[in-house]
């Protein structure tokens, strides 16, 4: 699965704002710590905060905080701000009778595909990523 770069960086940015809900984080913050670009994460913040996910803090120190339930939003949700996530079938011979059925097989099965892909990101709320996030922190600590 492929995310667009705008999906990607609203997930970093939620995840570590949601990480510690007390604090606030500038977009500069953010994009230091996951290497990307400012300025297209700031296009991603407007995006994020016009959906209610995170407010902005104006003013001497500002930046963005969580502002959305990490129990309750899921992966799916962010990234649907950004996308839609579904399979594109670029077919040569669309229009032509003689592969319509095979063409019409690999459509089901992508939309398949599509549907479970969906359907799991649906479960994975942010604190359920975030608790996995610990965890693989202190497996890391343990295992030096």
């Amino acid at each position: 699965m492929k995310l667009n770069k705008g999906s990607l960086f609203a997930l970093f940015a939620v995840l570590e704002l949601a990480s510690n809900a007390d604090r606030q984080l500038s977009t500069t913050d953010i994009a230091e710590k996951y290497g990307i670009s400012t300025h297209h994460l700031a296009k991603v913040m407007r995006n994020l905060v016009h959906s209610g996910l995170v407010q902005a803090v104006r003013g001497v120190g500002g930046g963005y905080r969580f502002a959305g339930n990490v129990n309750r939003t899921t992966l799916l949700d962010v990234i649907e701000l950004f996308e839609k996530l579904e399979s594109e079938l670029d077919m040569p011979n669309h229009g032509k009778p003689a592969g319509e059925p095979i063409v019409a097989e690999l459509r089901s099965i992508t939309e398949e595909i599509d549907d479970l892909t969906k359907a799991i990101l649906d479960t994975i709320t942010l604190e359920t990523a975030l608790k996995s996030t610990r965890l693989r922190k202190e497996a890391a600590v343990v295992g030096k």
